[in-house]
């Protein structure tokens, strides 16, 4: 679960496409959380930290914070990651 997280951000910032940001946070949740309960674990637990630090230290506001969380829980339950996919972003991810 760990790893598709990892590859979640590591595209998220190869792809640098304005809007896509709530995509891959449902896409790295559903990814890890298809290998089973560890990956749903470990996707919730990165998710959490991930936004527990960004909530303090990017000043982007508990808004974002609770968007990025709603595409976390809507990866993690199995619904498709590309209802945030935007217009426009190669199909490469």
């Amino acid at each position: 679960g760990a790893w598709d997280m990892f590859r979640a951000y590591r595209d998220m910032r190869e792809a640098n496409y304005i809007g896509a940001d709530k995509y891959f946070h449902a896409r790295g949740n559903y990814d890890a959380a298809r290998r089973g309960p560890g990956g749903a674990w470990a996707a919730k637990l990165i998710s959490d930290a991930r936004e527990r630090w960004q909530s303090d230290t990017s000043g982007r506001g508990a808004e974002d914070t609770r968007a990025d969380q709603e595409a976390n829980e809507w990866g993690r339950s199995g619904k498709d990651p590309n209802h945030f996919r935007p217009a426009g972003l190669p199909s490469k991810y």
